[in-house]
């Protein structure tokens, strides 16, 4: 009877045991969700395989150009030239385009190629600004093509690399372009096919050139693939905008570039161009709106009679950048190209800056805290799947600016928990940034990490915890 006794009461007890092991788990797993605020950082795998996950995921938010988020009307645009478009340089977003995909020789523009390539070579500690450029006979300007736009180089004549830049972004000198494809690859092939590889590295399909300098009407780009080098090109270099683009003359050859025993002043030209230019000759910004529109500091003219008048664009204000392309520009001379320039130029400018301002997004709150019930980690982050720097903020009709702006409201949506199997790179909420009716931009919030689904008993505790 004893014996039986004793195995009756052990059998009786297992259940209970069992349930107050459970509890006891429950507790202190309560516990440590209650003390638990923060994730356990990513390891270098993790972090290495959610970024590619979100790269591939977001794709389009890493292309130079792309729509904006939100739909406006039309904005009563009116530009003369064939091609057009305008962009807001911080962020990519298009306000407007006009033909912007029909191909057109670049003529000059194709020099702002050539400066980023040269660019490259200065940030790279290859070149330096102060650096001597020797001058082969095939880049002076006695041996150009007719009708060449020229910085005046000539035999013998001391250049440095910051010099030629000058010459190439204010006097747009084919002669300049030259020197520079020399002395960067030692041919123009060679450095062509530097410039080709940037604009296959940037994904610009319907660009490419046969020379550096834009006389060619083989060189081909559009509006639109111009205006996301431009960008490129501005995001990657800004201090060539201040430093060579918004100057507004330039002149060459000085006392200092003559060679030893040359005599600097006039010369006699009536024979054409000699070998040896020895004459100082000041030539103007090639941009008629440097000066005449607040705000511009670049970018670069081009003409042949295949292009029409092309002109890149970029004006600054009050911390937010635009950028147009034109292309095709009409004008039976240069006076009335340079007017269409400054009327097209001077239309798309003042209707974005009435229009649009940059909301800055750099302080944006980028990871989320949140917990995870049921799952094999107790807690993860949500983080932006994109980081956009700024939003383009349209004006609301009766408001100021700064009103406008003050309007901006972040809106941010996240799950007060997660359960069981999370997916790193899912979407498991958003922020919107709303202005009034219009939702500006949505950004997703993303897992920074996956979770597997627990096994029975944690689903069960963490289902009595979060209740």
């Amino acid at each position: 009877m004893k014996k039986s006794r004793i195995i009756k009461i052990s059998a009786i007890s297992v259940p209970a045991a069992l349930i107050l092991a459970f509890f006891i788990f429950t507790g202190v797993r309560s516990a440590q969700f209650k003390k638990l605020d923060a994730a356990q950082p990513l390891t270098f795998e993790q972090s290495g395989q959610l970024n590619l996950t979100l790269i591939n995921k977001y794709s389009e938010q890493n292309d130079l150009l792309k729509a904006l988020p939100y739909t406006l009307p039309d904005l009563g645009i009116k530009v003369g030239a064939d091609a057009a478009i305008l962009i807001d340089v911080s962020n990519g977003n298009i306000i407007y385009e006009k033909n912007a995909d029909k191909v057109i020789p670049p003529a000059s523009m194709t020099k702002l190629f050539a400066m980023y390539v040269v660019e490259q070579e200065v940030a790279e500690g290859r070149l330096h600004y102060d650096d001597i450029i020797p001058l082969p006979s095939e880049c002076w300007a006695c041996n150009m093509p007719p009708h060449s736009s020229l910085m005046f180089l000539g035999k013998g004549q001391i250049v440095t690399l910051e010099e030629l830049l000058l010459g190439l972004s204010i006097c747009s000198g084919n002669d300049a372009a030259y020197a520079l494809a020399y002395a960067v690859c030692g041919s123009m092939e060679e450095f062509v096919e530097r410039m080709n590889q940037v604009a296959q590295d940037a994904g610009l399909t319907h660009t490419h050139f046969v020379e550096s300098s834009g006389y060619s009407e083989q060189n081909v780009t559009t509006a639109r693939e111009m205006a996301a080098f431009c960008r490129l090109y501005i995001l990657e270099h800004p201090d060539s905008l201040k430093r060579f683009h918004s100057v507004p003359s330039f002149t060459y050859p000085k006392a200092k570039n003559m060679a030893p025993g040359d005599r600097y002043g006039a010369q006699d030209w009536s024979n054409g161009l000699p070998e040896k230019i020895t004459m100082g000759i000041t030539q103007e910004n090639t941009n008629p709106l440097l000066g005449r529109l607040a705000g511009c500091d670049g970018l670069k003219t081009g003409y042949i009679d295949e292009s029409g008048y092309n002109l890149a664009l970029t004006v600054a204000r009050d911390g937010t950048r635009f950028l147009s392309v034109t292309m095709g520009g009409k004008g039976n001379n240069t006076q009335e190209g340079q007017a269409g320039r400054v009327n097209d130029g001077t239309e798309l400018m003042e209707t974005a800056f009435s229009i649009f301002r940059d909301y800055d997004l750099s302080g944006l709150k980028k990871s989320y805290f949140v917990k995870v019930y049921a799952g094999s980690q107790k807690g993860l982050n949500l983080i932006t799947a994109y980081n956009p720097q700024t939003v383009c903020v349209p004006f609301v009709t009766g408001n100021s600016i700064a009103q406008n702006l003050q309007n901006v409201q972040i809106k941010t949506t996240i799950p007060q928990y997660l359960q069981g199997q999370i997916t790193a790179g899912a979407e498991y909420g958003k922020i919107e940034i709303i202005l009034g009716d219009y939702i500006l931009q949505t950004i997703p919030l993303v897992a920074d990490r996956s979770t597997e689904r627990a096994g029975w008993i944690v689903c069960l505790a963490d289902g009595l915890i979060h209740k």
